[in-house]
């Protein structure tokens, strides 16, 4: 899988952003400023090549005694999330533990990923789950309006196959939105605007790095 460098972020919501030639764009508004680099992983040491990044700087009584001890010994305050992103020995090089990474490492018109948390919609029907039609009202039927219809195969193979539609807990998963275009990026607020809408509700945490599909694109062509 290809390496992307990504940033931690919070949602803070949506407005509207002009672009040069007056077109008004909708976009999503993430806080990116203050990740902290705190750790290395190398291929010598932990058989992969990672950095690890903390957000949202938080009270000592809100973190557990280890990752207290790990704030500690860099001399920073304690960070409320931590992540690792997978990224090559050259990115380790250019980002120090202990020292911030900006948000401009992200540049304006850039593709990303952003992935995040959807908003929970508790336990759903199949209508509002999946986009089923549901049941005729009419011709003698009754009592079954918003149901899913028949689950079964009859004889052969006689069961239920995995991953029929069925009602069940919506939302609330993990979600990766890809390929969505930054509109404008703003450092002296720590502030990136990503054109479209991103998972998850208000002050939402989600994460934004480099789009996986163009960075594969990349590697491609520099094989051939």
């Amino acid at each position: 899988m290809a390496n992307k460098m990504g940033l931690l972020a919070k949602k803070l919501g949506m407005t509207e952003y002009y672009l040069e030639d007056g077109t008004r764009v909708p976009v999503t508004v993430l806080h990116c400023g203050g990740n902290l680099v705190t750790g290395h992983r190398t291929p010598e040491r932990d058989k992969y090549s990672a950095i690890q990044l903390a957000y949202e700087e938080v009270k000592p009584s809100r973190v557990s005694k280890p990752k207290l001890g790990q704030f500690t010994k860099l001399d920073r305050s304690p960070r409320r999330r931590i992540k690792e992103f997978r990224v090559g020995p050259e990115v380790l090089a250019n980002h120090e533990v202990g020292s911030e990474i900006p948000v401009t490492i992200f540049t304006d018109g850039q593709i990303v990923d952003v992935t995040g948390t959807s908003k929970g919609k508790g336990f759903q029907g199949v209508i509002k789950r999946h986009g089923m039609k549901g049941e005729k009202r009419t011709h003698g039927n009754h009592e079954s309006f918003r149901g899913g219809g028949s689950v079964g195969c009859r004889m052969t193979p006689g069961r239920v196959l995995p991953g029929k539609k069925m009602p069940g807990q919506m939302g609330n998963e993990k979600v990766t939105v890809q390929n969505l275009r930054i509109a404008k990026v703003l450092p002296e607020k720590g502030l990136i605007l990503v054109r479209g809408a991103v998972p998850g509700g208000n002050n939402g945490y989600v994460e934004i790095c480099q789009s996986v599909k163009l960075a594969i694109r990349e590697q491609q062509k520099k094989k051939k």
